[in-house]
């Protein structure tokens, strides 16, 4: 199957990045703020209630926040996911159907989790969403049906992570930062979500889902003296419990810098990230100058780290750092995600504007910036009732003092560059810091290896494990590149089911960072040559591509523009639902080498700028990999073809995996063959 949407996908994600990434106009002044403070009371079983009256809209929300200390779930972890996904569907006193059909005639907003619950609904009905949070909460209906549903979406979730870089990137960080054994860094799998019954969540509910850590923050247009009769009236049967206290062992950073990596044979890109861990509490006096200073190094579009390594060097979406706080340890992270062929010069990049923060000071005028950036974003949302709801939570479980955020403008602008240079040395730990990179063992290794920095080998779990094996396997005699696509001719369907297929229609959806909600994904081919695929929102078209008798063009949110040389070229090239049936006539195209695919060896092809894996038992296209040329960088992205099902009597992979940047994941909801495609599809 042809990798037909490359370029409608590039160009609507370039687009998008770089409206994301646009620098924001510098703000004014900022207004002097000022934050209600709450009216409080606690519950017999230990609840405290925080409620602000603001009277200014007729809307209210309700904020239930559960603060238990961190705790592992060993080899059934899971469970508290699961035990999330679980509360809500319904209670013991109304059945899930009801629930939400009252819920959605009320215009309300309710979600749950393990951790508590969330809603909003206008002032008038605010009595009756009360009622129902606290009937969600305290009443859950546990069902097996509900459970195994839940159980089963989880594992597929899964499934679909075991392949995509970033979440693999991710959880070895974790492991690595600290240490499987530790809350933040124990892991879900398939093994221990498998682990996990209905009464273990039951179980964990009861445990932890406990009023003594509980907090309800109401704010709105309400009452205080009638909500706290209400509030007195739902949770006051509550029962007083305490959740268990358990403490872990701070981890450990490494002694000196160190290099981890994690082979991923199907990686076009490495993710990289530069990983310490601190402890930094919002009651440090260290808490502003260290959030600035990362806001300097890698929190803001004109960070060290972005200038570098997207504006400079072009190497990258986007190049970012972050640093944690809280009442327990956390991690700070430099990060991004970088092409192959430049992993080995990123690291070394990453490595010198870390070192720039923690030897130069910075100048004033970055500063100055910076600080007015960041006080720009707290003003614009600290009249939202979701912000005014996290301050007052996080003065009582962060024991802040109760002016906190009034005087948060001022103590931003007295960070001074001497409290960046001092606090990018106590937390930015470059000496005790391991660089964690996912990538592909077979083009990044011998370049991380002239870096001189030691350099230690993990699986896709964090198990230590030896030096990925860079030696090609050797191709079997009789194997050619003929033989390659007419094994994967064979192994769809067979010659004549093949070219049987005149039309193929797919339809399905995907997810990107910048978009609210699904995107679907539609794509129609016929085997004359003609093409239409498309992105669009609810019912906006967002992006589509066509290709028919005439030439073809792309159509960007109403803007239409026709393509011409290369352009075209590729685009009419992509105008196939088996390009096979073409590549297998030509002689100039071999068997370059055998090499790992996504846990399995592939046969690999290149055709120029293009490159095709196989699998070497199946038959099956694994992979298909492009590097073009895009806003005058270079872009290399691959697309992963998976759940081959027939259809037709040929099989077709239902789902697709793209790297663009981060991966895109396009699930299949329908195929056809030979139905479903007219000629108005391609006008």
């Amino acid at each position: 199957m042809k990798n037909i949407h490359t370029v409608l996908i590039l160009l609507f994600l370039t687009g998008i990045m770089q409206a994301q990434d646009r620098p924001q106009p510098k703000p004014g002044n900022p207004p002097v703020v000022n934050i209600k403070k709450p009216q409080t009371f606690v519950l017999p079983n230990g609840m405290k209630v925080l409620i602000v009256e603001n009277h200014k809209l007729p809307r209210v929300s309700f904020n239930l926040t559960l603060d238990n200390a961190p705790f592992t779930e060993g080899n059934k972890k899971g469970v508290d996911e699961l035990t999330s996904s679980l509360i809500g569907n319904g209670s013991k006193k109304t059945n899930k159907e009801a629930f939400n059909e009252e819920i959605d005639f009320y215009g309300a907003n309710i979600n749950f989790t393990s951790r508590g619950a969330y809603a909003s609904s206008l002032s008038k009905y605010s009595g009756r969403v009360l009622e129902l949070l606290a009937e969600g909460s305290l009443q859950p209906n546990f069902t097996q049906t509900e459970f195994d549903k839940e159980k089963a979406k989880l594992l597929e979730g899964l499934k679909a992570d075991e392949k995509s870089v970033p979440a693999i990137a991710n959880r070895v960080v974790d492991v690595l930062a600290f240490g499987r054994n530790h809350p933040s860094g124990e892991y879900t799998s398939e093994e221990t979500v498998k682990n996990v019954t209905l009464a273990d969540v039951q179980n964990n509910y009861n445990t932890y889902f406990v009023p003594e850590n509980a907090y309800l923050v109401i704010i709105g247009d309400v009452k205080f003296k009638e909500t706290k009769t209400a509030v007195e009236k739902l949770f006051g049967a509550w029962k007083k419990q305490t959740a268990p206290k358990n403490s872990y062992a701070d981890p450990q950073n490494v002694s000196k810098l160190q290099i981890d990596f994690v082979d991923v044979p199907n990686a076009v890109q490495s993710e990289i990230s530069l990983v310490n861990t601190v402890n930094l509490k919002m009651s440090d006096p260290d808490f502003f100058p260290a959030v600035i200073a990362n806001q300097i190094l890698g929190g803001d579009f004109n960070s060290y780290l972005n200038m570098n390594l997207r504006e400079q060097h072009a190497w990258t979406y986007g190049a970012s750092s972050s640093i944690g706080s809280g009442k327990y340890v956390t991690k700070f992270k430099a990060s991004s995600a970088v092409r192959n062929t430049v992993t080995d010069s990123a690291v070394v990049e990453f490595i010198k504007e870390i070192k720039k923060i923690r030897t130069e000071k910075v100048s004033e005028d970055i500063l100055k910036n910076v600080k007015a950036g960041y006080i720009g974003r707290f003003v614009m949302q600290v009249e939202k009732p979701q912000s005014v709801a996290r301050y007052a939570l996080n003065i009582e479980t962060e024991k802040l003092p109760a002016d906190f955020y009034e005087k948060y403008i001022q103590t931003i602008n007295s960070v001074t560059p001497e409290d960046i240079y001092r606090v990018a040395n106590k937390y930015f730990l470059l000496d005790n810091m391991r660089i964690i990179i996912a990538g592909k063992g077979t083009d990044v290794v011998a370049g991380l290896e002239k870096l001189q920095i030691p350099i230690f080998y993990f699986d896709k779990y964090g198990n230590p494990t030896d030096k990925p094996a860079v030696a090609s396997k050797a191709i079997p005699a009789g194997i050619t590149a003929k033989t390659v696509f007419e094994n994967y001719i064979k192994a769809i369907g067979g010659e004549k089911a093949v070219t049987a297929v005149k039309t193929l229609a797919m339809n399905g959806s995907t997810t990107v960072p910048q978009a609210p909600v699904p995107l679907t994904f539609t794509s129609k081919l016929d085997s004359k040559g003609k093409m239409m695929v498309s992105l669009s929102m609810g019912s906006m078209n967002l992006m589509k591509q066509v290709v028919n008798d005439k030439g073809a063009y792309i159509e960007q949110q109403g803007q239409r523009k026709n393509l011409e040389g290369n352009d075209l070229a590729e685009m009419k090239a992509n105008a196939a639902p088996f390009e096979e049936l073409v590549l297998r006539k030509r002689t100039d195209l071999k068997v370059d080498r055998i090499e790992p695919v996504n846990g399995s060896d592939a046969y690999v092809i290149k055709d120029g700028k293009t490159t095709y894996f196989y699998d070497v038992k199946s038959g099956l296209k694994t992979a298909e990999a492009k590097d073009r040329e895009q806003g005058g960088k270079s872009v290399s992205q691959i697309t992963n073809f998976n759940d081959y099902k027939e259809v037709k009597g040929v099989k077709v992979p239902f789902n697709l995996i793209q790297n663009v940047g981060f991966e895109l994941d396009i699930k299949m909801s329908d195929i056809k063959i030979n139905e479903g495609v007219s000629d108005g599809d391609f006008l």
